[in-house]
């Protein structure tokens, strides 16, 4: 004796109920793929919002101690920031400042307070600069100033 109509229906109902089971599957595998990229995207975002500095000498009066230019960074982020020549780079008119050229006075800045970057005089020359602090997260502080 054969299948009879409804078996074939009852097999026919079992592949497609395993059918829609391994699509949603799918569905549901690339919905938390998903859902992970916009979450560690997010805190990127939120690093990057917490953390911000910005340079506070006054432009036509540069400080100079034993062979260096005295510029003061101020962490106006929420989280401290590492301030070494590994977390910070340097550009001097456009033109990369090499590591051995700069260093900061502390290892860290924690929120509303201040450090010195020493920048050596022979980087910078007489007359109109600018100077571009990029530091982690690639956050960035922009200064105009005279020597």
């Amino acid at each position: 004796m054969g299948f009879s109509l409804t078996s074939t229906q009852v097999i026919f109902f079992i592949a497609s109920v395993i059918a829609a089971g391994a699509v949603s599957g799918v569905f549901i595998a690339v919905t938390q793929d998903l859902t992970n990229s916009f979450s560690e995207k997010g805190e990127r975002v939120q690093d990057q919002l917490d953390i911000e500095f910005i340079i506070i000498n006054d432009p036509d009066n540069i400080p100079s101690s034993g062979g260096n230019y005295l510029f003061y960074i101020k962490n106006i982020g929420a989280v401290k920031i590492p301030t070494t020549n590994d977390t910070f780079n340097l550009f001097v008119d456009g033109e990369f400042v090499v590591i051995a050229n700069y260093y900061f006075a502390d290892t860290s800045i924690q929120t509303d307070e201040v450090t010195t970057l020493y920048v050596a005089t022979s980087v910078i020359s007489a007359g109109d600069h600018n100077l571009r602090v990029v530091g982690p997260q690639a956050i960035d502080s922009e200064f105009a100033f005279t020597i």
